[in-house]
């Protein structure tokens, strides 16, 4: 009796945290987005320094940084991104893990122009390599 009431316990645990995951979710205007976004892409084989966990709600509610600074869709030199298109993944076309490819920025230098750029232009957030990226495990 015992043990299955421990069984129980232990499967409602593991349901619930697996639900947990939607609350913390936030709503857009393109869909649901958790609150923390690991950056993580296959485009870069091997990295020296752990995955940068960005936190797009703090960014996008609590700072309220228009969806426009970080997503993008270029049309004739103009940003033609509006909040309810559909997001791609940044390697969708950033596809160069380090090498810019003409006007088209590599993965590594997209996110640290548009991350530490915008961080030193408001002479607050990290800069620094280890303020984003955790050690490596």
């Amino acid at each position: 009796m015992r043990r299955g009431f421990v069984v129980l316990s232990v499967l409602a645990m593991v349901g619930l945290m697996m639900g947990a995951g939607a609350l913390w979710a936030q709503q857009t205007k393109s869909g649901k987005v958790d609150d923390v976004i690991v950056l993580k892409s296959s485009v870069f084989k091997k990295h020296k320094k752990g995955w940068v966990r960005f936190p797009h709600k703090a960014h996008s509610v609590d700072y309220k940084i228009a969806c426009t600074e970080c997503h993008h869709i270029y049309k004739d030199g103009k940003n033609i991104f509006k909040p309810g298109m559909k997001v791609k993944k940044c390697e969708e076309c950033h596809t160069s893990p380090r090498k810019n490819k003409g006007k088209m920025l590599s993965l590594y230098n997209a996110f640290h122009k548009n991350c530490r750029g915008c961080h030193k232009k408001a002479k607050k957030g990290p800069t620094k390599c280890n303020q984003c990226h955790p050690k490596k495990k």
